[in-house]
């Protein structure tokens, strides 16, 4: 229960009145912090605000919430492109050809592949029916009619082979249970089918396919390993010592002692083969079993990519010991719900590392009864995660996730990909719900605005990670906003919205921007914008016009994103006031009114203080006392004046 003051010059402390000798001098203890600037800025550094600025987009996609300075290089989750600093640009334009009539049922884009500067590819439909094969015309862009072919099962890898007399083919990999081959060209008009014993009862089926000291490798579903320096005759090799099914890419890569030889992923890890004695050897690159461990695993740069469900494992093999780091995009806080998925293949440009993300239903579980006993008890039992959502391609360049491209409908997968310079553009190909995709490729890392020719997509959306200066209980006000742009237009436009306090409420922060230069918005009528976090979404468009080879800033460029805003601590007060100890007052004599005081002074907790007649008690203050001073007399005396100051924790 609150206590009152109703007397002229008394005061209540903890339980006691005392009268004081002056008036009291109360001040405001909470006061502004210091500024701080957040991000790469120096623009309009105010002694009453605080700025937070984004500029350089380097960091990628993937968190969530800001903890400091070096995190303004960060997105949530964005569709543009944050490879440039001082540049948030469209993504390059994806563009869909036309779907061949292949008459095939549930088809699916098995392999992409480039031979003699044009590119292939196979449809696969369902398991009964044969796979399709179309080779791109570039001046029709169309596929035209099925090639002469007689692969019979799924197509599942694809590589460009040439063999020690200089003859080069394309060679794309089927199988099924029961075996099968694969199929080879080196012209692209005529093809063969290798199925295949050589007399031995062993069908050369070839799930994975790769090229190594002038030979064609193929492993099978089953995992037997066979080499053919003739295409057309193959030689069996080792066997993985892992359940049938269990391998999932067949690729080279350096050794430790820095000298190529061939690997297999698998369901489990990576196994390395021993070409001098005709087998695989366990590597230390393991891993709980998942049936999507290893699928698409590529080497880009100096380095082994290994996926694992959204997870992706860098492995560097070293003279003492291999190196092993996460680098997937499942880092930090990962991707939006509706965007996760599963890594199903990799592929290597010049710039970055490209991954396929299926965000379909999750892969069937592998059922431990159906693996060997000795197996089971030494690897241990499976575990699955299942997502569904909008498929993508995202880019890596050792700094960052970007995404490269977002599936518009959800429940569709990514089925194969590929990176060419057929044509003489450099594109990358994939496969999507019965369609081949390509978009425009960079050979160089250079500034947006100097590239004569681009061709970039109608639009996309950039989400910032929620703001909170590090303190998302306290206060802050959003003052104004400034947008820095460049190449904008009636149709080239950057729509500004914000959301605040971890809800996904936006508001829009004026109108669409068409015009270059800085345009800033005042929150709140200039009133500003109370908020605890707040968190930016730009949303990024051109003119739909189809066009190809756009020119120069035919894309809404944003140079940086600024806000200005001021944080309060709540207010809390202090309070002077000088004691009289020198009579008894209200039943306590001076000796009493002194000890009290002393009481209250070295109190453990907050005492209560007050010097008004305040019902509600609004004006009743729990308080440290935090200073003492004043004058007394000597000996049996204890008359005298105390000066303290209380003030609110």
């Amino acid at each position: 229960m609150t206590s009152k003051v109703i007397e002229t010059n008394e005061v209540y402390l903890d339980g006691t009145y005392y009268p004081i000798t002056r008036p009291i001098r109360s001040t405001l203890a909470s006061l502004y912090p210091a500024k701080v600037v957040i991000g790469d800025t120096s623009k309009d550094d105010q002694l009453r605000s605080s700025i937070v600025a984004w500029s350089d987009w380097r960091g990628g996609i993937g968190l969530n919430r800001m903890e400091g300075a070096g995190d303004t290089s960060r997105a949530w989750h964005s569709t543009a492109q944050l490879r440039y600093k001082n540049h948030l640009v469209l993504p390059g334009l994806a563009t869909d050809t036309t779907t061949p009539n292949h008459s095939l049922v549930d088809a699916t884009i098995g392999a992409i592949n480039t031979l003699n500067n044009e590119v292939y590819a196979f449809w696969n439909g369902s398991a009964s029916v044969s796979p399709k094969l179309f080779k791109y015309n570039n001046n029709t862009s169309s596929w035209g009619s099925p090639l002469t072919q007689s692969a019979t099962d799924q197509v599942t890898d694809s590589v460009v082979f040439t063999n020690s007399g200089g003859t080069t083919y394309l060679v794309f990999a089927h199988y099924d249970s029961n075996g099968s081959g694969y199929t080879y060209s080196s012209n692209g008009s005529s093809w063969t089918t290798d199925s295949g014993s050589n007399g031995d009862n062993v069908a050369r089926a070839a799930k994975f396919l790769a090229v190594w000291d002038e030979r064609l490798w193929g492993i099978t579903h089953a995992g037997q390993l066979w080499y053919s320096t003739t295409i057309g005759t193959e030689i069996l090799d080792a066997v993985l010592p892992v359940p049938v099914g269990f391998v999932t890419a067949l690729f080279v890569a350096r050794n430790a002692a820095g000298i190529p030889i061939l690997y297999a992923a698998t369901k489990t890890g990576l196994f390395a083969h021993n070409a001098d004695n005709a087998r695989w050897e366990e590597t230390q690159m393991s891993f709980p079993v998942h049936p999507d461990n290893g699928k698409g695993t590529t080497v880009w740069r100096d380095s082994v990519y290994i996926p694992s469900g959204l997870g992706i494992y860098r492995y560097i093999n070293g003279n003492n010991a291999a190196v092993v780091s996460l680098v997937g995009p499942d880092r930090d806080d990962g991707l939006p719900a509706d965007k996760r998925g599963t890594v199903r293949m990799v592929e290597g440009t010049h710039n970055e590392l490209m991954v396929g993300i299926d965000a379909t239903s999750a892969p069937s579980t592998i059922s431990s009864t159906s693996l060997p006993y000795q197996w089971v008890s030494h690897h241990g039992s499976p575990v699955i995660a299942a997502d569904s959502g909008y498929s993508s391609i995202l880019g890596y360049n050792e700094l960052g996730w970007e995404v490269k491209w977002q599936a518009s409908d959800s429940g569709l997968s990514i089925d194969s990909m590929h990176a060419s310079s057929a044509y003489d553009k450099y594109r990358l190909w994939w496969g999507y719900n019965d369609q081949v995709y390509f978009m425009p490729l960079q050979r160089d890392i250079i500034n947006p605005s100097e590239i004569p020719e681009f061709e970039y997509a109608t639009s996309a959306i950039h989400e910032t990670p929620w703001f909170s200066a590090g303190q998302s209980e306290v206060d802050k006000l959003a003052l104004k906003l400034r947008t820095e742009v460049q190449g904008m237009s009636s149709t080239e436009t950057v729509l500004v919205q914000y959301a605040i306090n971890y809800a996904e409420n936006y508001t829009t922060a004026g109108s669409a921007i068409t015009s270059n230069g800085t345009d800033i918005y005042t929150f709140g009528s200039n009133v500003g914008a109370a908020f605890r976090s707040i968190k930016f979404r730009l949303t990024l468009a051109r003119s739909t016009a189809t066009t190809t080879g756009l020119e120069k800033f035919e894309s809404p460029d944003v140079v940086s994103l600024t806000l200005e805003w001021r944080k309060k601590l709540p207010a809390k007060w202090g309070h002077t006031v000088e004691v009289d100890l020198n009579n008894e007052y209200k039943g306590n004599s001076p000796k009493d009114l002194r000890s009290n005081l002393i009481s209250s002074i070295e109190s453990t907790t907050l005492v209560e203080f007050t010097f008004r007649d305040d019902g509600g008690g609004t004006r009743n203050y729990y308080v440290d006392v935090v200073s003492a001073s004043g004058m007394e007399f000597t000996g049996y005396d204890e008359r005298g004046s105390t000066q303290i100051s209380v003030v609110e924790p």
